[in-house]
């Protein structure tokens, strides 16, 4: 019931902090922050009380399997279950979230209880993704996030907050109803062969597709996820959504919503779809090299911190994509570790840029300059994200690019080649952001103040959680080692053979 009892807990405190939120402006942050932390313990405890088990009994991938008949007439039931990735996930979700309670604490003042409510619910909608295995009950989850994203856009972002949270909304939504479409067709399809009507993601995974079928309805799945990447040609509303959204909001964005599409590619997209996934492997790789340089390119061409730091994001999924697509165990490695390094590196810069702003009222970096004089505590520690960010040894972004570089060049060297130069330009645009913001010569003159001790604390963990990702990445790597294992036996032949169709494996429940 652990995984019931995690949503019960963020649904049971957004809506604890709303009703409270009418009378009161300061219990709706401590009722989030004692939510968060509480199922953060409850995580880290679970987890370290099945790490051995994971890594004695690797074929036993699902750890918690949880299921109760909801809609039986129509094949729909309350079935969660987590294994390693999901685990590693749903505590970064967690780890997040009390970092994002805590950044907003003095920068949201008006409709607190609302704020919290809706800040809890897409964790809560971000957890369910993470772990649903009933294909109805994950396009839920999925359209819960959405919603109270679109509100925290609305109505804490900043000028041009509007637009930019229909455009976050228009393209989600509309996403997210062709993958409903994709997931209503493999119903129908596997009702229709097996006689079985069902959304049970197990039962699915062994649906006889043809084709032509499969690689649309893998499509209807694959565009939701690459919007919600995101991926070139689809990423034109996280810059708006980025540069509009408050501190928390951009934080949960890059740390958690990205994540969820890659984890649905990882979760659905290959498992249910290999063949195709197969066919559509060199486009897919190809878009997430144009990703990693374009990407880059525009985030060098930005004046707008916030907006140059969204389109890193973009540069750094399209390394995701890259390495999913590379379908060996190597890149898969590097994928997971990417998603773990790039939310909490990614993510802390985001703080950054909304202490910045709080203290300059300006985003723009050509206003800034020479504040190391100033705030060299903050100085040191956006010294330490700039290079992660820009893949150096001894931090979580350089293990997980190098793994993805690796298991890439095993499917395609010229991809492999062109992605690192991707690199080179991150160093570029990387360095850019210290030399705009810290260095150089400025023509302020008011007292501007470092760190406060809650911004030095949230500081201070994010640096060490990045350095500890350098340097001992073993502990995220072998928790989500099962579930690369059976994605790797998906495809044995790596890249090379995507011309020759293969088998598909069907992944069992193991706890039946």
């Amino acid at each position: 019931m652990i995984l019931v009892w995690l949503i019960g807990l963020l649904m049971g405190g957004g809506l604890l902090a709303l009703l409270v939120g009418k009378w009161n402006k300061t219990l709706p942050r401590w009722i989030s922050l004692y939510t968060l932390v509480i199922g953060f313990i409850a995580l880290i405890s679970f987890w370290f009380d099945n790490y051995n088990t994971v890594n004695i009994q690797p074929s036993n991938s699902w750890l918690v399997d949880f299921q109760q008949e909801w809609i039986p007439s129509f094949g729909i039931s309350f079935h969660l279950a987590i294994d390693g990735l999901s685990l590693v996930l749903l505590t970064l979700a967690f780890f997040l979230g009390i970092l994002a309670v805590l950044c907003s604490w003095k920068e949201i003042t008006e409709r607190v209880g609302f704020y919290h409510f809706n800040l809890l619910w897409i964790l809560a909608g971000i957890s369910g993704v993470f772990m649903a295995m009933d294909l109805f009950l994950f396009y839920f989850f999925w359209e819960v996030m959405l919603i109270p994203m679109y509100f925290l856009i609305g109505i804490w972002g900043s000028k041009n907050r509007e637009y930019a949270a229909y455009k976050f909304f228009i393209f989600t939504q509309a996403s997210g109803l062709l993958m409903f479409l994709a997931i209503l067709g493999l119903y129908f399809v596997h009702g229709k062969t097996s006689g079985n009507y069902t959304f049970n993601y197990f039962e699915l995974l062994g649906t006889t597709i043809s084709p032509q079928l499969a690689f649309w309805l893998m499509m209807g799945f694959m565009i939701a996820f690459v919007v919600k990447l995101p991926l070139i040609p689809f990423h034109s509303w996280l810059p708006d959504a980025h540069s509009e959204a408050p501190t928390a909001g951009s934080l949960i964005l890059a740390g958690l919503l990205l994540k969820t599409g890659a984890y649905g590619i990882l979760r659905f997209v290959l498992p249910l779809f290999p063949e195709a996934s197969i066919e559509l492997a060199p486009w897919a790789m190809f878009l997430g090299v144009i990703g990693i340089i374009y990407g880059a390119i525009l985030a060098y061409a930005q004046t707008d911190l916030k907006r140059l730091i969204a389109y890193t994001s973009v540069s750094h999924m399209g390394f995701v994509v890259l390495g999913i697509f590379a379908f060996n165990a190597l890149a898969f490695q590097g994928v997971v570790m990417q998603l773990v390094a790039h939310a909490i590196s990614t993510g802390a810069l985001f703080i950054i840029a909304g202490m910045l702003k709080e203290r300059l009222h300006t985003r723009e970096i050509d206003q800034m300059g020479g504040l190391w004089l100033q705030m060299p505590k903050m100085g040191a520690i956006a010294t330490l994200l700039a290079m992660a960010s820009l893949g150096l040894p001894g931090l979580g972004n350089f293990v997980a690019e190098f793994l993805i570089l690796l298991g890439a060049f095993k499917a395609s060297a010229w991809f492999t080649v062109l992605a690192t130069i991707g690199l080179i330009f991150s160093a570029i645009y990387s360095l850019r952001i210290l030399q705009k913001v810290f260095l150089g010569p400025t023509e302020r003159t008011e007292s501007i103040k470092d760190f406060s001790k809650r911004e030095l604390a949230i500081m201070t963990v994010l640096t060490i959680s990045i350095i500890w990702l350098g340097l001992f990445p073993q502990l995220i790597i072998d928790t989500a080692k099962p579930m690369i294992n059976k994605l790797e036996q998906l495809f044995p032949a790596g890249n090379d053979n995507n011309k020759q169709p293969i088998k598909p494996i069907t992944i069992e429940n193991d706890d039946k």
